[in-house]
C-alpha cells in the first residue's frame, strides 16, 4: 500500500493555519487547517448554524467508545487490520478522554438521525489516526472516516447507541450521587427533628400537629422513591442498538457484530450494556430516552415540592411562618438593606420548572417516530443530558448551600403549635364533631384561646382539656424512633 503502519508519537494538535482541501461523497470543500474534522462537518456547520446549542460533547465521548469497540470487533472478525485497529483505538481513546473536545463543533439542530455528529466523530477519528500514522490530513489514507472508522455501522444505530452510553454515564457519574447526598441529608435532619412537634397544614390552612422530623422524612421518602425510579430507567438504556445499521436488519454488518459490540462497549464503559433484542423498537422509537426523561421530570417534581415547602416554612423573618432559618447566603436585595432570600430554593424550583419543560418535549420527540426511523434524537440527548447536569449541580447546591445550613426555630414553633384551633380535633371523640367545631368557631371569633372557649362552653372540663389536648400524644408514630 505505501502507507506506513507504526503509530507515531504525535501529540494531539495541528501547528498549520489556514484552510486545508477535504472532500465527501459530494465533492471537495475547505476546513480549517488546525482541526481534525472534515468536509461533511463543515457543510452542518455552514448549513445549520442555529442558535447557540452544541451538540453535548458527552454524546461525542460515546460515540468515541462506539468507534473503539467497532473496531476491536471488526478486526477480531477479520475485516479490519492490527495497524488500522492500534490507530483507530488510540485516536478513539483521545475521544472519549475529553483531548478532542475542541474538535466537535456541530449544532444540536441538525439531521434528526445525528448522522451529522456521526460523522464528524468518524472524521477527527480518521484524520487523527491518519496523523499518527504519518499519512495526510484530508487524504482518508490509510484511515477512512466511512470505510474504516464507521465499518459495520450506520449512524442510525451508533447515535442512538451513544445517546445511551452517554446518559447512563452521566446519569451514574454526576445525577445519582448528588440525589442520594441531597436524601441522606434531609433524612438526617428528619432524624434529628423526629421529637419537635409543630403544627400542620393542608390546604394552607392549619391542620393537626405532626413532628418537623416527620415532614422531613415525607420529602426524604418522596426523593428516595424519585431516585429508584431513575435507577429502574437504566434498564432499557443498557440495551443498544449498534448491530441494527440502517433499518434494523444488520445489513453490511458481519454476523455476531450486536452481541460481539455491545460485550466490548460494556468491557469499555464498566456498565452492563447488552444488545437490544428488538433493533427496529432501538431505531424506529426512543422509548428508553422517553423513560429516563420521565424519571427525571419525577425527581424535578419532588425537588420542586422540597424547595418550595422550605421556602414558605423559612418565610419572614418576622411576619412569615419562619419555622425555619435558611442560610444567609448573600444580600437578597439592591433596594432594601439587610434583606436575604431564599435564594437557593428559587434556584431549585427553577430547575425543576426547566426540567418539567424539556420532558415535555422529550415526550413529544419520542412520539415522532415515523416508519423505521425517529429523526428527533438531537433535541432528546440534548434536552435529557441538560436536565441531568442542572439537577445534579443543583442539587448539589440546594444541599450545600441550603439544607445542611437550615436550622429550626423551636421558639416559633411552639408558639404556633400553642395558638392553633386544629387541635381542637382531639376533642372530638370526647364531645362530638359539632360541639369542638363551635368551640373553635367562637375561640377564632373572640379571640381567644383555644382553652377558654372549650372551659366556656360548658362541655368539658379543665382536667379532661389538659389530658386530651397534649399535642405529642397527637403524632402518631414516628417520635423518638418510635
Amino acid at each position: 500500500m505505501g502507507d506506513t503502519r507504526e503509530i507515531k508519537d504525535i501529540p494531539v494538535g495541528i501547528e498549520a493555519g489556514g484552510r486545508r482541501g477535504e472532500f465527501d461523497s459530494m465533492g471537495r470543500i475547505d476546513v480549517p487547517a488546525d482541526r481534525y474534522w472534515g468536509a461533511q462537518t463543515e457543510r452542518s456547520l455552514h448549513h445549520f448554524a442555529i442558535g447557540g446549542d452544541r451538540m453535548p460533547v458527552e454524546v461525542c465521548h460515546a460515540l468515541g467508545v462506539v468507534k473503539k469497540a467497532a473496531a476491536q470487533v471488526n478486526a477480531e472478525l477479520g475485516n479490519l487490520e492490527d495497524w488500522r485497529l492500534e490507530a483507530i483505538s488510540k485516536a478513539a481513546d483521545e475521544v472519549i478522554s475529553g483531548q478532542l473536545d475542541d474538535h466537535f463543533p456541530l449544532f444540536v439542530w441538525q439531521t434528526g438521525s445525528g448522522t451529522q455528529t456521526n460523522m464528524n466523530v468518524n472524521e477527527v477519528i480518521s484524520n487523527r489516526a491518519i496523523q499518527l500514522l504519518g499519512g495526510e490530513l484530508g487524504s482518508q489514507k490509510p484511515v477512512g472516516p466511512n470505510d474504516h472508522v464507521n465499518m459495520s455501522q450506520s449512524s442510525n444505530d451508533t447515535f442512538p447507541t451513544a445517546m445511551h452510553i452517554a446518559t447512563i454515564e452521566l446519569m451514574e457519574r454526576r445525577l445519582l450521587p448528588e440525589l442520594r447526598q441531597l436524601a441522606g441529608v434531609i433524612e438526617a435532619k428528619a432524624k434529628e427533628w423526629m421529637d419537635v412537634v409543630k403544627i400542620g397544614r393542608t390546604h394552607l390552612e392549619d391542620a393537626v400537629p405532626l413532628s418537623v422530623g416527620q415532614e422531613w422524612s415525607g420529602w426524604a421518602a418522596q426523593l428516595r422513591a424519585a431516585i429508584e425510579t431513575v435507577e429502574a430507567s437504566r434498564a432499557g438504556l443498557y440495551e443498544l442498538a449498534l448491530g441494527g445499521t440502517a433499518v434494523g436488519t444488520g445489513l453490511n454488518a458481519p454476523e455476531g457484530f450486536s452481541e460481539a459490540v455491545a460485550r466490548k462497549i460494556a468491557g469499555i464503559t464498566g456498565k452492563p450494556f447488552v444488545t437490544s433484542p428488538n433493533k427496529f423498537a432501538s431505531l424506529g422509537g426512543l422509548d428508553a430516552m422517553v423513560r429516563c426523561s420521565a424519571a427525571l421530570r419525577g425527581v424535578a417534581v419532588v425537588t420542586m415540592k422540597i424547595a418550595n415547602d422550605m421556602r414558605w416554612l423559612g418565610s419572614g423573618p418576622r411576619c412569615g411562618l419562619g419555622e425555619l432559618k435558611l442560610p444567609e447566603n448573600e444580600p437578597g436585595s439592591s433596594i432594601m438593606p439587610g434583606k436575604v432570600n431564599p435564594t437557593q430554593c428559587e434556584a431549585m424550583v427553577m430547575i425543576a420548572t426547566q426540567v418539567m419543560g424539556e420532558d415535555t418535549a422529550v415526550a413529544f420527540a419520542g412520539a415522532q417516530g415515523n416508519f423505521e426511523l425517529n429523526v428527533m434524537r438531537p433535541i432528546v440527548i440534548n434536552n435529557v443530558l441538560h436536565s441531568m447536569r442542572i439537577l445534579a449541580d443543583g442539587c448539589r447546591t440546594f444541599r450545600t448551600f441550603s439544607v445542611e445550613g437550615t436550622e429550626i426555630d423551636r421558639d416559633r414553633i411552639g408558639a404556633h403549635l400553642e395558638n392553633s384551633l386544629m387541635l381542637v380535633t382531639a376533642l372530638s371523640p370526647e364531645i362530638g364533631y359539632q360541639a369542638a367545631a363551635h368551640i373553635a368557631e367562637d375561640a377564632h371569633k373572640r379571640g381567644i384561646t383555644l382553652k377558654e372557649a372549650a372551659l366556656d362552653s360548658g362541655k368539658i372540663d379543665e382536667q379532661t382539656f389538659n389530658r386530651v389536648i397534649d399535642a405529642r400524644k397527637m403524632i402518631g408514630k414516628g417520635v423518638a424512633g418510635a
